[in-house]
């Protein structure tokens, strides 16, 4: 017989791949700037096509097709996991655009207003109540964006752009619910923009300056260990959902904003007083929406 599973273990083993998660996307500047001087459409490129070819070789070691025939009787899954691919593409290339073009703090400060923008289109879209915390936090971020707007001259356009993409993308996933699983949907939303790969790698090629080709054996082995890169946090980050408290997450998805301050700061990239002060009133939201996640687990126990 096999043993029962200890409670305890499973969420300390949740953690684990959670904290495992959210440090690999924290590392990503890094490892995005080190693939310089390809392209952010390259990059955007390589990452689709590599990311599908790594779902599908584990999908041929565990012998698991089965799901893909019922899926094409879905039509409403395939469109939104269509235009989820697109929004997770938007995101992906924006974000590569803003860690190759030196804007690794605005692409921090979009995963710091990420759970902010995904709280207030839930008002919008999904007509959820929000509780009191909530309504501070979700204004207190408006309030930083607005700051930084006019004190810096211009819209924080890398970072609201990065955090109203994730922030659909991941409204679209929970729409489609547990009809797909991280490996499955991951294979079909790179399914879906491989053309749009091939054509950057192919034919349009020479929109953006892209190589559409490996400059040296350590770049091409950078390209396409993008799939793998991609991959894994996204399986891990699945495997901690299913162990760990919904709160849990929302505690460790600001380790990867933090990390990614971080190594924008490695990199060389200047963090201006102005940007700093936004910083500090969006983490004083973030305080605010923690406290409020914290008295809710409080009251349900």
């Amino acid at each position: 017989m096999t043993p029962a599973l200890n409670p305890g273990s499973e969420v300390r083993r949740g953690a684990l791949f959670g904290t495992a998660a959210y440090m690999l996307w924290g590392f990503f500047p890094l490892y995005f700037h080190g693939l310089s001087p390809a392209t952010p459409l390259e990059v955007l490129a390589h990452r689709i096509l590599w990311s599908l070819f790594f779902c599908l070789i584990i999908l041929a070691w565990r012998r698991d097709v089965t799901w893909v025939r019922p899926l094409f009787a879905r039509p409403r899954l395939l469109a939104g996991l269509t235009a989820a691919a697109l929004l997770v593409a938007i995101n992906w290339g924006v974000y590569v655009a803003a860690v190759l073009s030196g804007h690794t703090r605005d692409a921090a400060l979009g995963y710091f207003l990420n759970p902010l923008i995904t709280v207030a289109l839930g008002v919008v879209l999904l007509r959820e109540p929000l509780r009191r915390l909530q309504w501070m936090a979700v204004a207190i971020g408006l309030v930083a964006a607005v700051f930084l707007t006019v004190a810096g001259g211009q819209v924080p356009v890398i970072a609201l752009t990065l955090a109203v993409t994730f922030a659909l993308y991941g409204l679209l996933k929970k729409r489609i619910g547990a009809s797909l699983g991280a490996l499955h949907g991951l294979t079909i939303e790179t399914a879906v923009l491989l053309p749009i790969a091939l054509l950057l790698l192919g034919p349009l090629s020479g929109l953006g300056g892209t190589h559409a080709g490996f400059g040296s054996v350590g770049q091409a082995a950078g390209l396409i260990l993008t799939g793998p890169i991609t991959a894994i946090p996204l399986l891990l980050f699945a495997a901690a959902a299913r162990r760990v408290p919904l709160v849990t997450i929302g505690l460790l998805q600001f380790l990867t904003p933090v990390m990614q301050l971080l190594c924008g700061l490695l990199l060389g990239e200047v963090v201006t007083p102005t940007q700093w002060v936004g910083f500090v009133i969006v983490w004083v939201a973030l305080g605010v929406l923690t406290v409020d996640s914290l008295r809710q687990v409080a009251r349900s126990r």
